[in-house]
């Protein structure tokens, strides 16, 4: 039966299947597509291939990042290092023995930084298929930069998530709660659901296709359910693959360096040669110095340090902020700094909203809402599970109206092609937008890194993360979108990863996206 073709007032179905057996054991759920979103999804799973690595024999035969080093690399041609410099780094990978590695597919993350001067830019890091590792940075500040390299996963615990993903991609599951007067019933639900002798509650959107599924309730009608919350976590792991995400030892762990991890740089002299890599073609998207984001390219950033300030650059705007807690995030700076923004209460759960906040004074109009699941959340209504795109097409646009995006963090343990499908859905809704609101503005917030621990790496790792933060760039690169590249403003700076970045960090993703609606004279 077609799923897009059932009607709302009963949506039960038979058990079915995916008769595509690569298709993750042929028990998710995937929205239709176009011919032309099929080629598209084919070429951005080429773009994000990952080197394949055997399954773990022993760990000791893994990658260790305290028998690893990195080398800071002379600079070529000799002489001392200027601005605008592009500085490389050898890294060399071993393994618990001490042995080099032979292989690639070790997830790396490298910065340069200067405390003192509150400074700091991501490296970019190529993998060189051998066991090395080459990871290059663009000086951006006069003064000491020092390198930093950490090891977040093997390729081995990377081998394992994508088989996680592939195998058990239901190891994060949801509920939901089904009421008629004083009957209750509590089933599973997900978008990658088992196979079961029961029937299913069919909650595919009939607008944007995208697919949701619970269990029937054995004594309730579909149309009972009124709640949706996560139901629990299965690890699906062995006790040797437990040791691949191990904290301190071989997960998030920092490299030591052969020799100096600095480097001097002296201010760029008129007329003289830079050094360019051959490893990278691209550079940064910005860096820190002094505590704040300097963009490289596009919009300057401007410091909006007092509430009047603020006030002065959303006056009459209306600012739609869309997604994850990671947008809510935004949402509650701006709360927090605007005096005369009052939250109107609705009665809503603050956790996925709506939530709306006004000042009248200025003419202000702040929204926070999540998106649609898959969503890891307590006792939420599923009444409020809209989905973005539908939302997007719910605005009239006009040049007062400012889109915020982020959706993320919650597509981790499901199938790429789950995401994709998703971003391309939004996407749609985003080009409808802007057709009929040309003067319309959409921000795109990008993923970050995070804080690990076994959890996190098995349901929000890194790597999972930086697979989606590729996908989300490609997706809605050519369009009239603009983006805070959350990934190099948590890399780049001092703090700790956190899935939720500190104040200081915040401060400056809300200073990028004021920066696109208010941007400097002559931008």
């Amino acid at each position: 039966m077609d799923v897009l073709k059932q009607k709302a007032s009963s949506p039960i179905i038979t058990p079915r299947v995916s008769t595509d057996s690569d298709k993750h054991q042929g028990f998710c759920a995937f929205r239709p597509v176009t011919p032309e979103e099929a080629v598209e999804e084919s070429l951005l799973l080429d773009s994000i291939a990952w080197p394949e690595t055997s399954p773990l024999v022993s760990l000791e035969q893994t990658s260790d990042p305290a028998h690893s080093t990195f080398t800071v690399l002379p600079r070529k041609g000799g002489g001392q290092w200027h601005v605008g410099d592009q500085l490389e780094v050898m890294i060399k990978m071993h393994d618990f023995q001490g042995h080099p590695r032979k292989s690639g597919g070790d997830l790396l993350l490298a910065r340069l930084h200067n405390p003192r001067l509150g400074a700091g830019v991501a490296g970019q890091v190529v993998d060189h298929i051998n066991g090395s590792y080459s990871a290059v940075f663009t000086l951006m500040w006069e003064g000491d930069a020092q390198v930093e390299v950490t090891l977040v996963h093997s390729s081995e615990a990377i081998t394992l998530l994508r088989r996680l993903n592939r195998e058990v991609p239901d190891r994060i599951y949801f509920k939901s709660l089904f009421r008629s007067g004083s009957k209750t019933e509590t089933t599973t639900c997900n978008v990658c659901l088992r196979p079961a002798q029961r029937p299913l509650c069919n909650y595919t959107d009939l607008r944007t296709g995208e697919p949701w599924f619970c269990y029937k309730p054995k004594n309730l009608s579909c149309d009972a359910r009124v709640t949706h919350f996560t139901g629990g976590f299965d690890e699906n792991l062995t006790a040797k693959e437990k040791k691949l995400f191990q904290n301190n030892v071989n997960m998030k762990v920092r490299i030591r360096a052969s020799g100096s991890p600095s480097v001097t740089v002296l201010p760029h002299e008129a007329g003289q040669p830079e050094v360019r890599s051959s490893v990278v073609k691209s550079g940064p998207s910005g860096y820190y110095y002094q505590g704040a984001w300097r963009a490289l390219g596009g919009t300057v950033v401007r410091q909006f340090n007092s509430p009047s300030a603020i006030s002065q650059c959303l006056r009459g705007k209306m600012i739609h902020v869309h997604g994850d807690s990671t947008v809510r995030q935004w949402y509650e700076y701006l709360d927090a700094a605007l005096p005369d923004l009052k939250e109107f209460n609705i009665h809503s759960m603050r956790q996925g909203g709506p939530v709306v906040a006004f000042d009248y004074r200025n003419n202000i109009f702040l929204k926070f809402r999540c998106h649609g699941a898959p969503l890891r959340i307590d006792s939420f209504p599923s009444r409020e599970l809209h989905y973005v795109a539908n939302e997007l097409d719910s605005l009239p646009g006009g040049s007062d109206t400012v889109v915020v995006l982020g959706v993320w963090a919650h597509f981790g343990t499901f199938p790429i092609e789950v995401y994709i499908r998703r971003l391309q859905s939004i996407r749609k809704a985003v080009v409808r937008l802007l057709d009929r609101a040309p003067g319309a503005l959409v921000v795109i917030r990008t993923g970050n890194m995070k804080t690990m621990d076994f959890m996190k790496a098995l349901t929000n790792s890194d790597w999972y993360s930086i697979q989606r933060d590729k996908v989300l760039r490609a997706v809605f690169k050519g369009l009239n979108v603009r983006l805070v590249d959350a990934w190099e403003m948590v890399l780049a700076h001092h703090l700790p990863h956190d899935l939720h970045p500190q104040p200081p960090i915040i401060k400056n993703m809300v200073n990028v996206l004021l920066s696109y609606i208010c941007p400097q004279k002559g931008d």
